[in-house]
């Protein structure tokens, strides 16, 4: 019951974080893009959490069409990894999620990547829903910022987990070997 209710009020508390963002910041410029691309993570995350779904959809599965990842590679994922590796990200995310050399570790950053995907993914669905409109209502320019950061941080994120997720499902099965 309690879970019920916490998963009900996390998307109540993002609609009016999301009505005083708007009607304190306008949904034009950087500032906006910026606190809600990262008011919306925030959610998303303290929404996925709690859910804790076992996200064993068909969807999640290595695509044929993915050739092992080298679409991903063709649009950048290398460049966005070490764009990560430069701001600091990836030593960030490893202090909190320490990874070690054992299938349990390798499972549960497989089930991250899962998850991680599914709150881009929603992000990235809300996000383009406001740069349509800013676009639409305001002109494209205005909406610019929103497409850049729902690219870098959404999308490429998104592409980065359908680009890890196979690798390390290769390297789950060598761990289960051994």
């Amino acid at each position: 019951m309690q879970r019920v209710l916490i998963l009900t009020f996390i998307p109540i508390i993002a609609i009016v974080l999301l009505g005083a963002l708007v009607h304190y910041i306008g949904v034009q410029g950087f500032l906006f893009a910026w606190i809600l691309n990262f008011m919306l993570m925030a959610c998303v995350l303290a929404f996925t959490e709690t859910l804790k779904s076992p996200l064993t959809s068909p969807y999640y599965n290595d695509k044929a069409w993915e050739h092992r990842g080298k679409i991903y590679e063709s649009f950048g994922v290398n460049f966005f990894r070490k764009l990560l590796r430069w701001v600091g990200w990836e030593k960030l995310n490893k202090k909190s999620n320490p990874i070690e050399k054992n299938t349990k570790t390798l499972m549960q950053l497989h089930y991250r990547t899962k998850q991680s995907e599914l709150g881009h993914s929603i992000i990235f669905g809300i996000v383009l829903g406001f740069t349509i409109f800013v676009a639409v209502k305001f002109g494209v320019f205005k909406s610019v910022w929103l497409f850049i950061l729902n690219i870098l941080l959404n999308l490429y994120p998104i592409l980065l987990q359908r680009y890890n997720r196979p690798r390390i499902e290769r390297a789950i099965v060598l761990s289960k070997r051994n």
